[in-house]
């Protein structure tokens, strides 16, 4: 039967409207000398069928697939088997080039699609063995139960590719096919297992700055950078938990109520309860200038000693952001939001739990909302459950069933540590010995030209990234070490220890979380979260709350984390090796938290617990880089504000809360920008716009437009020109004395020195680190900081904060008359801050043609950088969209059917479907969706129903 034939016809009108257009634009394309590779036909072939039945091989009886009116699925079966395999081929009908395109990245394969622009990447990939782990994953870590799971899934995805290729799957595929007969083949259980460690290395923790750290040591001091990366605000910004204990090797959290046992929490993580030391006592000593590039107390510390180690990292940093150019670039925005508040304060007397994950936006969505329904719950069919899955993985990641609900943000735990490494022809150093590589031969295929043979090389501290580079295969030539430190021979080279590149068993967490009856249950589930680690919140319908922190979080030998480690010495390695689960904090001592006394619990990348040795302090390193709690502040003081007084929140107040855009910075330098001296009447104009603001970046208002370009100036001025080329935005230039890499005697030539960083990484930011940083330094007004050096007439050199300010003010204004006009009242925020959605892969790289049928946007868009409405912008390269909560649900447990969420696109990765981007608008403007979960709410939602059925044998 043809697609969607049962739409009502509002819905036909709106498709008409669509067809039209789909016309004009074939007809364009077919002006340009494309025409004979697209036709509507082809376009709309790969739409799913929606209504009528369909014959699935494997099936055993009949599912249901019942969308409502934005595409949404929800699948009924009777028993397990039949619900996964359902689910692969409803994912296969909507997302499968998403899918594909995810399997050939976590693999390194994608040059066997897109050809040898990303020879690199797949080599990189390659490297880090994904694949191999995800496979060993399967092989020896996954219960039956999950292996039966995933294999059902597979088949499903398998039943809907029979017969189909090119056009059949979607407009992509079909260019691919005219370009090269690339054909996709089947698809196999550990392809979904290798996409959580693709979602790990998105969510990995700090790697990005333990190599900005390091290289920050070519232009600044230790006390420079220690100054850089201030330690968290303890005083002012609550962490997740606050007040427990380790003790016995349980952690006990404080002032626990309810009825619920705590649950044993035993599970995966074991290994040494021991540390090294507090979050927070490293922090002091870092802030205090302690510590090298290489984690050695050395005293190495010429500028020129580091050099090698710097054109390292800095091509390893170079690499990486090849990388996520699939996933989302690795800046400071990434993170997430959730809350969950008692029922004690909520106006529905039972708990309500909020989530919005901040990604990188990408067309079509990382998530795709569904529901897996059993029709009868037995030990046959265990699953009644919906929320917000990923393509190409079987079961729900964040949701609810009938019993419990969960959200996650990223804990942002210290799992990567970069190795220098002393190597020789015939292996590494290591405790004085010469131990031989780990090697394995990979040969990358590479669609339209020949195959590339790469030897991956692999230490006891994990693989060598730098092989993957030239440059990098120069590390160490005059890295900073200490006397003790090995003959430097041919150089030093780059290991990477990840928590990931260890077999685990996070696909068994979800299942478990999706049967989860209670808190215990949940607790034993996040047992088996391996990687990547997250914050865990709860509620159920028994009006109970919680949180626990998962994850595998090594513990250290020597050394913090923070910079490069010397691999050649044991004393810096993981304490346990590399055997399975040795060497990780005990998943029993890892925070968690059940009805605390407050009422409500707040994730959203701040600390989880205040480090130390002292009493209510938590004994383990969890991590120095915590976000600074900005967001999750605000989102305290929202609860607070309301609760205040006997007041209750209702599901409308978080959804409210989540789309709040009050900045935190704004509330800081505002008073001060608004009391400056300015003569110049075109700034002072600018400046009034300053005066009665609230502090709020709506998406209208030309206050927020011009204070986000002052900040921004502020940024440059103080922070920017002093960063190394290699942090610097790529082409930004700018002469200085010496090529800042070299001895001395160089400083006495002036050079020109272009950065080098992609814009989605380059510093600084403007993130919540940069607004701590801030933060301390007003307070001194002759901070060296302050001063910038001249730049024509009309840009005089400062030397005090309040002059910096003013010629920021003044960039500013002059800054956005060009981008927005002379006229500021047609200023605002939202057509400076606007978010465009790019189809991965073709609708990034691909002809200008295709990116222009598959991306969708502008939308001028309100919030901001470490704001709750976590819209993130890199401060260095602009003010475009570069992460957002990438979905938004409160989930009411009163009553299941009044919950509510949305998705940054819609449930269809087909361009010109009617579901390709049909909740973006809704998204944008901080709307939800019904999201009905009953039998008799899903039926009165439904507007289509396909039926699966068993193939005849």
């Amino acid at each position: 039967m043809p697609a969607n034939e049962t739409a009502p016809p509002a819905k036909k009108k709106g498709r008409r409207a669509r067809l039209i257009v789909l016309v004009l634009v074939l007809g364009l394309v077919a002006g340009l000398g494309y025409g004979a590779y697209w036709s509507v036909d082809g376009v709309r072939a790969s739409f799913p069928q929606t209504t009528g039945s369909l014959d699935v091989p494997g099936l055993t009886g009949t599912v249901e697939v019942k969308r409502d009116a934005n595409g949404i699925p929800q699948l009924y079966a009777d028993n397990d088997g039949d619900l996964f395999r359902a689910q692969g081929f409803v994912h296969a009908q909507d997302r499968f080039w998403e899918m594909d395109v995810r399997r050939h990245m976590t693999s390194g394969r994608l040059s066997e699609m897109f050809g040898a622009g990303q020879v690199e990447t797949d080599a990189f990939l390659r490297t880090l063995g994904w694949r191999q782990v995800a496979q060993e994953e399967y092989d020896t870590r996954l219960s039956a139960e999950t292996k039966k799971n995933l294999q059902s899934y597979a088949d499903g995805v398998n039943a809907y590719l029979k017969g189909k290729s090119g056009k059949d799957l979607s407009v992509e595929h079909a260019a691919l096919r005219l370009s090269d007969g690339y054909a996709p083949e089947k698809w196999t259980p550990v392809d979904s297992v290798a996409w959580l460690k693709a979602m790990a290395w998105d969510l990995r923790g700090n790697m990005q700055d333990e190599i900005d750290r390091a290289l920050m040591t070519g232009k600044l001091s230790q006390a420079q950078i220690a100054e850089l990366y201030p330690p968290y605000p303890f005083d002012r910004n609550k962490p997740v938990v606050e007040g427990g204990k380790v003790d016995g090797g349980k952690y006990t959290p404080q002032g626990q109520t309810g009825n619920t046992g705590s649950g044993s929490g035993t599970g995966s993580g074991s290994g040494s309860a021991g540390g090294s030391g507090g979050a927070a006592a490293s922090q002091a000593s870092t802030a205090a200038g302690v510590g090298d590039p290489t984690g050695l107390a050395g005293n190495a510390t010429a500028q020129g000693a580091s050099v090698g180690l710097r054109t390292q990292l800095s091509a390893l940093a170079d690499t990486l952001e090849k990388v996520p150019a699939i996933l989302g670039p690795n800046g400071s925005g990434i993170g997430s939001n959730s809350w969950v508040v008692s029922g004690k304060y909520t106006t529905t007397g039972k708990p309500l739990l909020a989530n919005d994950p901040h990604l990188s936006p990408q067309l079509p969505s990382v998530w795709y909302q569904m529901g897996l329904h059993c029709r009868t719950v037995s030990a046959q069919c265990k699953y009644d459950v919906a929320g917000f899955t990923f393509s190409g993985m079987p079961g729900v990641v964040i949701g609810h069933n009938s019993d419990i609900a969960w959200g996650m943000t990223n804990l942002g735990a210290d799992v990567t540590d970069l190795y220098l490494e002393q190597i020789k022809p015939e292996g590494y150093v290591y405790d004085n010995r010469v131990l031989p590589f780990g090697l394995r031969e990979e040969v990358i295929k590479v669609a339209g030209g020949a195959s590339k043979k790469i030897t991956v090389r692999t230490t006891n501290n994990g693989p060598l990234v730098s092989d993957r580079s030239e440059e990098l295969g120069t590390v160490g030539t005059r890295a900073p070490v200490d006397v003790s430190a090995p003959d430097r021979g041919d150089g030093y080279a780059i290991a990477l220890r990840w928590t990931a590149l260890d077999p685990g068993r996070t696909m068994d967490a979800v299942f478990k979380l999706n049967q989860a009856k209670n808190f215990d249950d949940f607790r034993k589930a996040a047992a088996d979260f391996d990687v990547p680690s997250q914050n865990l919140i709860y509620a159920d319908n028994k009006n109970n709350i919680g949180y626990q922190a998962p994850g595998r979080i090594p513990v250290r030998g020597q050394g913090d984390g923070r910079m490069p480690a010397p691999g050649w010495d044991s004393k810096y390695a993981w304490k346990g090796g590399r055997d399975g689960n040795a060497g990780y904090v005990p998943q029993s001592e890892l925070p968690w938290d059940l009805n605390p006394s407050r009422g409500y619990v707040v994730t959203a990348n701040q600390a989880v617990a205040e480090g130390g040795t002292g009493a209510g302090k938590y004994p383990h390193l969890l991590t120095t880089d915590w976000g600074y709690g900005a967001r999750s502040q605000r989102i305290n003081d929202l609860i607070e504000a309301k609760i205040k007084d006997g007041g209750k929140i209702s599901t409308d107040d978080m959804r409210t809360m989540q789309m709040d855009n009050s900045s935190e910075i704004a509330a800081l330098l505002t008073p001060m920008l608004s009391k400056i001296q300015i003569s110049d009447p075109g700034v002072r104009a600018a400046q009034k716009l300053l005066d009665g603001w609230n502090y709020t970046q709506e998406s209208d208002s030309a206050a927020a437009a011009y204070f986000n370009a002052v900040w921004r100036n502020i940024l440059k001025l103080s922070f920017g020109d002093k960063m190394p080329k290699e942090l610097r935005i790529e082409g930004s230039c700018m002469n200085v004395l010496g090529n800042g890499t070299g001895p001395a005697d160089d400083l006495s030539k002036t050079v020109r020195e272009c950065g080098t960083r992609d814009a989605d990484s380059a510093q600084p930011d403007g993130g919540d680190r940069w607004f701590e940083v801030v933060r301390r330094l007003v307070k001194d007004e002759k901070s060296a900081w302050w001063s910038a050096p001249a730049k024509g007439l009309n840009k005089p050199a400062t030397t005090t904060r309040d002059e910096l300010f003013a010629r920021a003010m003044a960039d500013a204004r002059w800054e956005l008359t060009a981008k927005l006009g002379k006229d500021q009242s047609t200023w605002s925020w939202g057509r400076l801050h606007q978010l465009n959605l790019k189809n991965q892969t073709i609708g990034t790289e691909g002809p200008g043609f295709m990116q222009w049928l598959l991306n969708r946007g502008p939308w001028n868009v309100g919030g901001g950088e470490a704001t709750v409405n976590a819209t993130g912008w890199n401060a260095s390269s602009g003010y475009g969209v570069t992460w957002v909560p990438s979905m938004r649900m409160v989930v009411n447990l009163s009553d299941l059917d009044k919950s509510r969420w949305i998705n940054l696109t819609g449930a269809s990765g087909h361009a010109y479907n009617s579901h390709y981007t049909d909740q973006t608008q809704m998204w944008a403007k901080g709307e939800l969706l019904e999201w009905p979960f009953g039998k008799d709410a899903v039926e009165k939602a439904t507007v289509d129903t396909l039926t699966l059925k068993p193939a005849a044998s």
